[in-house]
């Protein structure tokens, strides 16, 4: 079991460590540029790649995304019970409470974990999450934003209507468009691990006593409050598992990004993001032992 538990984190390991290092050592690292590719071609190609002809109904990969949604909704509920404890408005806490890092970290930990046909569940709760995040999330960080425009322009909507209606129709792509986003896609994980360590090295944490607490109480929440949906959702065994192991992944980068554009204490949103994700180092393996 531990030899298994290890190969499976080992890949995460390495590849944030090898981001993390290129920093230390000195390089330069586009995080700007290689975000934007991620997200605008390399995700929407891993989705379109993924869900062509994979053995799910739709109806499976709507439930799994409505779970999502219920869980990041009690999530940001909890976050109003948890600001006294911690002690920070809860303007601040609702971000990181939210948003797991189901992308970075959540995929290639569920590749790795439970192989490639249990990728379309990451899938489907990491595009629920980035599309809350990139609209409601958005609104929060500036009041000037439009989140229906967002949404227009995120080319993750249209890759996943086109997924959906690929598999509802039981149509594929024709193959040279397969073997396209198929190609283009394989740059997506390993870019996400090691920009995930370039931002670990470019970030500077404080506070990171009540940081390790809210990571813990988080965490803790996450599993129980994804467990419970599921449950009640009547997920299939994979669906669920994986639900809650991206629901309790460590806080996502991007919850950094939002606080420094809204001014919401940065600082302290960095030391979450930098004490959950080694954190996870810890806690993950013991929560894929429970699930697998």
């Amino acid at each position: 079991m531990l030899v298994e538990l290890f190969a499976v984190m080992a890949p995460v390991f390495v590849g944030a460590c090898l981001g993390f290092m290129w920093i230390r050592l000195g390089h330069d690292y586009p995080v700007d540029f290689v975000t934007k590719l991620v997200f605008n071609i390399g995700t929407p190609s891993l989705i379109l790649a993924s869900l062509s002809g994979a053995d799910i109904d739709a109806a499976t990969f709507g439930m799994t995304m409505l779970g999502t949604l219920m869980v990041l909704t009690a999530m940001g509920l909890l976050t109003f019970a948890f600001a006294p404890l911690i002690g920070k408005p809860w303007r601040v806490l609702i971000s990181p409470m939210m948003y797991p890092n189901t992308g970075n970290m959540g995929l290639p930990v569920v590749l790795y974990a439970f192989g490639g046909a249990s990728f379309v569940f990451a899938i489907a709760t990491m595009v629920t999450v980035s599309l809350v995040q990139f609209t409601f999330g958005t609104a929060m960080a500036s009041r000037s934003a439009n989140p229906l425009k967002t949404l227009a322009k995120t080319p993750t909507v249209y890759a996943i209507l086109i997924a959906l209606t690929l598999l509802v129709t039981e149509t594929s792509l024709p193959s040279w468009l397969d073997n396209t986003v198929d190609l283009i896609s394989g740059f997506t994980v390993p870019l996400m691990l090691i920009t995930l360590g370039v931002s670990l090295a470019s970030i500077q944490a404080r506070n990171l006593r009540s940081a390790v607490g809210f990571s813990l109480l988080r965490t803790l929440a996450a599993a129980l409050l994804a467990y419970a949906v599921g449950y009640w959702l009547a997920l299939p065994p994979m669906a669920h598992s994986i639900l809650v192991i991206q629901m309790s992944m460590p806080v996502a980068v991007f919850n950094y990004l939002f606080a420094q554009r809204s001014g919401r204490e940065p600082k302290f949103v960095a030391g979450l993001v930098f004490c959950s994700t080694l954190l996870s180092f810890i806690y993950l393996p013991i929560l894929l032992a429970l699930l697998r």
